[in-house]
């Protein structure tokens, strides 16, 4: 019987061998082939455009651009370029295609797009105003990895090549055509690989765009640098070794642009783009009309069936051959060092030392808006401890007494055991609290002058006041009613204002307490006989008067310090964004978590001083009552402030612009300050409100600091430590936030 148990797979026939020799073959030459080439874009499609043309939608483009040329992207404001060259260095996604620059794909590690192997000068200037040239270069050579020395060698060379001026002149005060000088040498410094320059010539005059040129061709005839220039001056690109037109979207061709011109016998490539874009307006409208004809229904905007040929993606032989090496093969893998990584990386010390140093520099010179900064939160605790809490002095009431004979008559009061004009008596004690007394005639008049807001109260003496008073105290329960009756004083109040209403009714009692304890002390009768029979010890927290300053002052003062930070950390990354200088540094090669942090290390410092500036006009000057440890005070106060930070930056990550980002900031300040007990007690509020509430930034950490400051509790207490889990917690919440959105939101 034949042994089959060594049998194993047949080997594999020639043919079979030759084939996957073959396959091999071809997929290490297309990948030598991606090699030699800088970028190739294939088949990509993108579905948003640039902010300023959202509509713009680049679909079924394809280019190849080899190394050591200079490839011009030519098309009108709007047509997608500079969305193009975003994806090219890697700060947008493509929704379906593959883009490879350098051997690699754009954010995949180790192939240095974004970094320093990639020099980009965007359409803006995206510099830093209030930095010097040198500071200028400092900043962006640190970030791609070049020392100091380095930077001033390449320093040196730049300004002499692009005539620009002293290296200690601030770029705020240069003129436009210099600005976009010290824009593209920012782009040369670390001697790219490849550059990228989106319309660097806009608003440049005819001698420095000619010298500009002359610079690109001189550095690419060694071969082993690459240059992507956009521009819509379609004349200038002459001299660059192959030209791509661009429209809607589309390549309407890519070729040298000599062939061009003689391909389509035109003496301009001005003629041939206007050729090439009436050829692909009739095609849309044939192929629209040929599919509405059998279907009824307008063709959708289809990269494959709307344009062909000559209107296609690439529309010269020798262009779609190049394109071809890359699409009829499958691509193999990349080596390990070059596939794409989500991890987390660590933050490099030279970008950490870049961006530390350009931020420091950047607040010490804008010394004024820093020093605004920091003493808004001091104006604003001063206005609170001046305006807010304080007992209200010189309010008005009507008095109305009858046991004078007219208003004109002096209203002196009695002394010792006299038991007449115990009316004056008292007022002499009511007046003590600054309140001020307007006399009428007549009860009706008293209380006109309250209906009209003339007097917040009116007070009615009968006429028979002290001597039914007197009769009353003398016979206690046996006092008949005609005296008990007289020997009360009618109050009518205005209670619109609740604040106002009962601050005055605990005058009127506490005063209506010191007359009576006056008289019956002058009577030889004991002070407690005066008294109700309600004895209230001193408190055990807090004072026997409290005020609303102490009760406000904790939610204030943390609010105060969240929103600021929010407001100063949200402003300081908006404003980077959308003047291009954000988009600038990562594609210099920082990283979005590099950035956060930056900012993180020095808005805590300006936070830590607005912090402390408060801590000590509160406390300091303005003697709130603080009962606690300040150290744990402090501490609790600058975790608040770290907090708004983080939240800081979830509301730049989610915003386009200041406004958004205003409305937002808004939008969260009115619940937080009605919600988290900081204006008024949670207990008061609706039992849903209530459940709201605790999961508020600011409840915890507010009823925390007010325990602190108004019982002295420590550390250990339950209500003193949740409010700081409670704020770490969303501190790591908001941070978490911010580190996913930078990390996964492009543009």
């Amino acid at each position: 019987m034949e042994d089959t148990s060594a049998v194993s797979t047949p080997p594999k026939t020639s043919l079979e061998l030759t084939t996957r020799r073959t396959q091999f073959q071809t997929q290490a030459s297309t990948l030598d082939t991606r090699r030699r080439q800088a970028v190739c874009v294939r088949r990509a499609c993108k579905k948003y455009g640039p902010k300023n043309n959202p509509n713009v939608i680049l679909d079924g483009l394809s280019m190849t651009v080899p190394k050591g040329t200079i490839y011009g992207m030519l098309g009108a404001s709007g047509c997608g370029k500079t969305t193009l060259l975003s994806c090219i260095v890697g700060r947008r996604r493509l929704d379906s295609g593959e883009i490879w620059v350098l051997g690699g794909r754009p954010g995949s590690k180790g192939s240095g797009v974004p970094g320093p192997r990639v020099g980009y000068m965007p359409q803006e200037i995206a510099l830093y105003g209030e930095f010097s040239i040198r500071e200028t270069f400092i900043y962006f050579g640190w970030s791609a990895g070049m020392t100091t020395d380095q930077v001033d060698d390449k320093l040196e060379f730049l300004i002499k090549f692009l005539q620009l001026p002293s290296e200690h002149r601030f770029v705020k005060n240069l003129s436009g055509g210099q600005q976009r000088r010290v824009s593209f040498a920012v782009a040369l410094l670390a001697d790219p690989e490849l550059l990228i320059l989106d319309e660097p010539t806009v608003g440049v005059d005819p001698v420095l765009r000619q010298s500009i040129w002359d610079h690109l061709v001189h550095i690419t005839k060694d071969g082993h640098k690459t240059i992507i220039i956009t521009t819509h001056y379609i004349e200038e690109t002459r001299q660059a070794s192959i030209i791509g037109l661009m429209r809607g979207g589309r390549f309407l061709a890519e070729e040298s642009p000599t062939k061009l011109m003689e391909m389509h016998n035109v003496d301009s490539l001005e003629e041939v783009f206007l050729k090439l874009s009436k050829r692909q307006n009739m095609g849309l409208r044939r192929r629209s009309s040929i599919l509405s004809s059998v279907t009824g229904v307008p063709p959708e905007n289809n990269a494959d069936d709307e344009m062909s040929g000559e209107f296609g993606d690439n529309v010269s032989v020798s262009s779609r051959r190049r394109v071809a090496t890359i699409e009829n093969g499958n691509l193999p893998e990349l080596p390990p060092e070059e596939k794409g990584s989500n991890k987390f990386q660590m933050v490099n010390p030279l970008h950490m030392k870049a961006l530390i140093w350009k931020n420091f520099l950047w607040m010490w010179r804008n010394v004024g808006i820093m020093l605004f900064i920091i003493g808004l939160p001091v104006a604003q605790i001063v206005l609170f401890c001046l305006s807010i809490g304080k007992d209200p002095i010189g309010l008005k009431i009507a008095i109305v007494n009858h046991e004078l004979n007219n208003t004109m008559d002096p209203c002196v009061p009695s002394v010792g055991c006299d038991w007449t004009r115990l009316s004056c008596r008292y007022l002499e004690h009511l007046e003590k609290t600054s309140v001020v007394f307007q006399p009428y005639d007549t009860d009706a008049e008293g209380k006109n002058a309250v209906e009209r807001g003339w007097a917040w109260a009116a007070i009615s003496f009968p006429a028979n006041y002290s001597e039914s008073l007197a009769v009353r105290l003398e016979d206690g329960k046996d006092a008949d009613d005609w005296s008990i009756t007289y020997s009360n004083m009618d109050v009518v109040m205005d209670m619109s204002n609740q604040q106002i209403g009962q601050l005055l009714q605990r005058s009127l009692y506490l005063s209506y307490q010191e007359f009576a304890q006056d008289v019956t002390v002058a009577c030889n009768y004991s002070k407690r006989y005066a008294k109700i029979p309600l004895d209230f010890h001193t408190p055990i927290y807090g004072p026997e008067s409290p005020n609303f300053t102490d009760f406000a002052a904790p939610g204030v003062i943390l609010t105060i310090i969240f929103f600021l930070s929010v407001a100063l950390t949200s402003g300081a990354m908006l404003l980077e964004r959308n003047e291009g200088l954000l988009e600038r540094s990562l594609v210099v090669g920082l990283t979005g978590t590099e950035i956060l942090f930056g900012q993180v290390i020095t808005q805590f410092v300006v936070m830590l001083g607005q912090s402390i500036m408060v801590l000590v006009f509160a406390f300091v000057i303005f003697k709130i009552t603080c009962e606690g440890d300040t150290g744990w005070i402090a501490a609790l106060t600058i975790l608040t402030g770290f907090c708004g930070m983080c939240f800081g930056f979830v509301v730049a990550g989610v915003t386009e612009e200041e406004r958004s980002a205003t409305y937002m900031v808004m939008g969260s300040f009115l619940p937080i300050i009605m919600l988290c007990g900081i204006i008024w007690p949670i207990e008061g509020m609706h039992y849903v409100l209530r459940c709201i509430s605790s999961f508020l930034p600011l409840t915890k950490s507010t009823e925390s600091m007010r325990v602190m400051l108004a019982r002295g509790w420590p550390i250990t207490n339950p209500t003193v430590y949740t409010g700081f889990i409670a704020t770490f917690l969303w501190i790591s919440v908001f941070l978490t936030l911010s580190i996913l959105i930078i990390k996964f939101k492009k543009g």
